[in-house]
């Protein structure tokens, strides 16, 4: 939850979940110099971060994938089925294509590669508190490789101007901010959005993502 402090400045808790203390211990060290961010708990795995996230006021959760008991992965999908209001941020090593592919289906809204650096990750960290998504580079190329061997499934016709709003809407302009730069009413924008969400299969932006990739409505992610 955010919280006031005397500055009147906004300040996020923030779990941390890997398997590896000292990595923990850094990592801790780094979010300590930033005075909007407050850890407070750790987990070492999926497990024993579940009752954490329950029982405690989280706004952000970090996480490795690879971790005995219960992964990343799984650990994301719960969060995002029970507590969608929870940003998750996956912190790894692993840049492989299945993994990146497991983790968007997931729904996490980032992923960083553990040798990033520290800009990078507090950058990571604030576009997904801000209700954004952020895959570092490396990623991002990896995930448009992807998409492009993807056969097409079933071909779904967006209308020019639905293909115009889903991509504003990827790049996280908000309905009143889309209705004023293509001169429309917010009402109308809204009706587009739901016909899109419909016809796309899609209820949220990591969903939309996908699509926009697949069917290169948008090329670039970050």
């Amino acid at each position: 939850m955010k919280l006031q402090n005397e500055s009147e400045k906004e300040t996020y808790n923030v779990l941390l979940v890997d398997d590896h203390q000292m990595f923990l211990d850094g990592l801790e060290f780094i979010l300590s110099k930033e005075p909007d961010l407050s850890v407070i708990a750790e987990a070492n795995n999926g497990k024993n971060a579940l009752p954490l996230v329950k029982n405690m006021q989280v706004d952000l959760v970090i996480t490795d994938i690879n971790m005995p008991e219960m992964d990343g992965i799984t650990l994301t999908k719960h969060i995002k089925q029970e507590y969608p209001h929870i940003k998750v941020l996956v912190l790894s090593m692993h840049n492989e294509k299945s993994i990146i592919s497991q983790i968007m289906q997931s729904e996490a809204d980032g992923y960083v590669l553990k040798n990033c650096r520290k800009q990078e990750l507090l950058l990571a960290i604030r576009t997904v508190l801000d209700n954004g998504t952020y895959y570092c580079k490396e990623v991002a190329n990896l995930i448009r490789e992807n998409y492009k061997t993807l056969t097409s499934q079933e071909k779904i016709e967006l209308t020019p101007r639905e293909k115009e709003i889903l991509e504003l809407i990827v790049q996280e302009y908000s309905s009143q901010e889309i209705a004023e730069k293509l001169h429309i009413s917010k009402r109308t924008v809204d009706t587009h959005r739901i016909n899109i969400m419909e016809k796309t299969n899609s209820n949220t932006l990591i969903g939309l993502i996908k699509y926009a990739i697949q069917h290169k409505i948008l090329n670039v992610l970050i």
